[in-house]
């Protein structure tokens, strides 16, 4: 599962890592993404260009009644994602890239939730599988984009923390995940799988995180351990 995660970085440094074009205005650093907020995500243009822009994380199916779906659409499970109705025709046609410099997850300490930071050990963002869609409102031409993140069981590193873990895919993959005429059959399924857990580092940090209304750089500094 993901349900916070970190996009430290501006829109100019995330295009210049995915060689993709700005298309949406920076919402400056986020350091407690929460479910329904926009996002920054690195998209294929019709025209095989990347584009890095802001979408709304939570996904909603362009057949949904409501936008109110959306929070219940921030993961999509890797090993079902191909035949649910809510993401299959995304998962086939618009994959995108969740550029993420870590995610959180939880330890019960008794009625204390304990927050986690894991991020990649040299500094490197994350490279999330994404999914998006495409909204409109009855009635309206104004168009309401919106991901999930794909979701797979947590490798060695995560595993202590929670079963299931963001999908990160290596920089050898973007261009098959990114691009639309490649199907969501085998070799895209296959991109799938845990991450190398050598990858990653995990510690414990401050319990800000645990109100959504917190942003900033102390959310993510390791919390020290008492001697």
């Amino acid at each position: 599962m993901c349900g916070r995660f970190v996009q430290e970085r501006s829109l100019t440094e995330v295009s210049e890592l995915f060689d993709a074009e700005i298309a949406a205005e920076d919402p400056g650093p986020r350091y407690n993404v929460a479910p329904t907020d926009p996002a920054a995500v690195v998209v294929e243009r019709p025209d095989g260009r990347r584009a890095v822009t802001v979408f709304g994380w939570g996904l909603v199916p362009p057949w949904a009644e409501s936008p109110a779906v959306a929070a219940r659409h921030i993961n999509a499970r890797s090993e079902t994602a191909a035949v649910s109705p809510a993401f299959r025709d995304a998962l086939q046609r618009r994959r995108c890239i969740v550029p993420a410099d870590g995610f959180f997850e939880w330890t019960h300490e008794g009625r204390v939730r304990q927050p986690h930071f894991i991020r990649r050990q040299d500094g490197l963002p994350l490279a999330f599988a994404g999914i998006w869609s495409s909204w409109r409102p009855k009635g309206s031409s104004e168009a309401r984009r919106t991901f999930a993140i794909l979701t797979t069981r947590a490798n060695a590193s995560v595993a202590p923390l929670h079963d299931r873990m963001p999908v990160a895919l290596g920089r050898g993959d973007w261009a098959r995940w990114l691009d639309p005429a490649v199907a969501a059959d085998g070799e895209i399924l296959a991109l799938l799988e845990p991450p190398d857990p050598a990858v990653y580092e995990t510690f414990p940090v401050q319990r800000l995180v645990n109100d959504v209304r917190n942003d900033g750089p102390a959310l993510i500094e390791r919390l020290a351990t008492p001697s």
